[in-house]
């Protein structure tokens, strides 16, 4: 069964790879306490204390392999990414287990044994993939191989042969297809079966699974295809093709009873996102607030003495889900422009700033009241830049797939604007940017953007 070795082989890996901070706490104290302690002077230690900080690692790290993907048997034969995944695991895990050692004052841990451990585990974990390819790679070569009996001859089915044969972590051997009625025979190298031919595929066969191999317009026949198959005693999956630029990346789920598919998933639903975004805005925010409370006043006494009208600016914006609302900045032009700032772009030696507007928008400080949206939660630190009504009404009918950008929180700053895509500049380039930024977040990708402000944004050109 493909399902059940593939689970068996993953639940193994996970096993493993979950037991390494075991082993690199064992071999790291072997070396401080046993080795090393010849030429470093050792204190005596408290052996449950090194078993609690063992017990956060542990829970730490099972819970970071599982969020980047570290365990999981595709990511094995993945081309790229893997050295990359396993360090910023070990780094989560290893923060967590500082910060534990750090609040811990009954026990004075050994920064040598962390250090090592810390460096074991990342070796440890990048052997173990590495044997783990092996053994796969060498079970595949003795002709370990699952027995698929594929449904359809069309060219779809052509294509799921051709994956299935080429699947690295569950060998597969095609032992025939199944033509369904009126369906052209597009398959070669392996037996043509009807659908009434099954009752003698019952026995004898070594039928591990069958695949329904079919196009969207069978779909309607899947009920009846079934019952066909009832025969055969083996399990019976599908494989899904609702035709093009449809990727399915979610599992079923069921809501209320009724069961969904995501067809357009988006980060926002997952709870890494719920989570440590909330958890990441909140706490950074309410830093930078606490921080800058001196400057942002300064700035409110600097704008009240130098120009008549109120310090913020008020201005509607449109953020996730489409949803508007009422977004925050210090007042940089005079108060008589505020239809025009709705409607145009600020430019250049723009005669609506005051003078003490150009310094705040150059240096980006005019954006600090946005943080109060994100602890409102209208905004997020990072995400696409939010815009203003009118140019969403017509972005939407000049840009294909504007909107995917309201799918996440916006940001104060974000991934078009680090690369220099803000102001008045190219649209289409922006949205590129921030569908980027839409497949690819997390929240390491977050800190780097952060950083990347910091650097880049302030005094940038564009900055108006």
């Amino acid at each position: 069964m493909v399902r059940g070795r593939f689970n068996r082989t993953r639940l193994f890996l996970r096993f493993v790879t979950c037991s390494l901070p075991l082993a690199a706490f064992a071999l790291a104290a072997y070396f401080r306490f046993s080795i090393a302690a010849k030429y470093v002077p050792t204190k005596p230690i408290d052996p449950y204390a090194y078993i609690g900080l063992l017990l956060v690692a542990t829970m730490m790290w099972a819970l970071v392999v599982e969020y980047y993907h570290v365990c999981d048997l595709e990511q094995i034969f993945a081309p790229a990414g893997k050295t990359k995944r396993t360090f910023v695991a070990c780094s989560v895990t290893y923060c967590a287990v500082l910060a534990a050692a750090f609040f811990y004052r009954d026990t004075t841990f050994s920064r040598l044994f962390i250090f090592v451990s810390a460096i074991v585990l990342f070796c440890l974990t990048t052997v173990t993939r590495i044997l783990f390819r092996v053994f796969l790679s060498w079970r595949n070569g003795n002709g370990q191989c699952a027995k698929i009996l594929i449904v359809g001859t069309d060219q779809f089915a052509q294509r799921t042969a051709r994956s299935l044969r080429g699947g690295q972590v569950v060998p597969c051997m095609i032992v025939g297809f199944v033509r369904l009625p009126g369906q052209p025979v597009l398959v070669n190298g392996c037996p043509i079966h009807e659908l009434e031919d099954m009752p003698k595929l019952a026995v004898g066969n070594g039928i591990d699974d069958v695949v329904l191999a079919i196009s969207p317009g069978h779909l309607d026949d899947v009920a009846n295809i079934l019952t066909k198959l009832k025969p055969l005693c083996a399990p019976v999956r599908m494989v899904l093709d609702l035709g093009e630029n449809i990727v399915i990346q979610e599992k079923l789920f069921n809501f209320g009873g009724t069961m969904m598919l995501d067809l357009v998933p988006t980060p926002a639903e997952s709870p890494s996102y719920l989570v440590q975004k909330l958890v990441f805005d909140v706490i950074f925010s309410s830093i930078i607030l606490l921080l800058a409370l001196p400057l942002m006043v300064a700035i409110a006494i600097a704008i009240k003495l130098t120009s008549p009208g109120p310090v913020l600016f008020v201005q509607e914006r449109v953020g996730l889900n489409g949803n508007a609302f009422r977004m925050y900045k210090f007042r940089t032009m005079k108060v008589d422009c505020s239809e025009q700032s709705d409607t145009g772009w600020t430019t250049a030696n723009d005669p609506r700033r005051t003078k003490l507007g150009t310094f705040l928008r150059r240096s980006n400080l005019d954006e600090l009241p946005q943080f109060f949206n994100v602890l409102k939660g209208n905004m997020s630190i990072v995400g696409p830049r939010p815009e203003r009504l009118h140019f969403v009404k017509r972005f939407l009918q000049d840009i294909d797939g504007y909107n995917r950008r309201h799918v996440l929180k916006v940001g104060i700053t974000g991934w078009a604007q680090v690369n220099g895509w803000r102001g008045d500049t190219s649209i289409s380039k922006r949205i590129e940017y921030d569908l980027y930024y839409l497949r690819n977040w997390s929240v390491t990708f977050d800190l780097q953007i952060m950083l990347l402000t910091i650097f880049r944004s302030f005094f940038q050109g564009n900055a108006y």
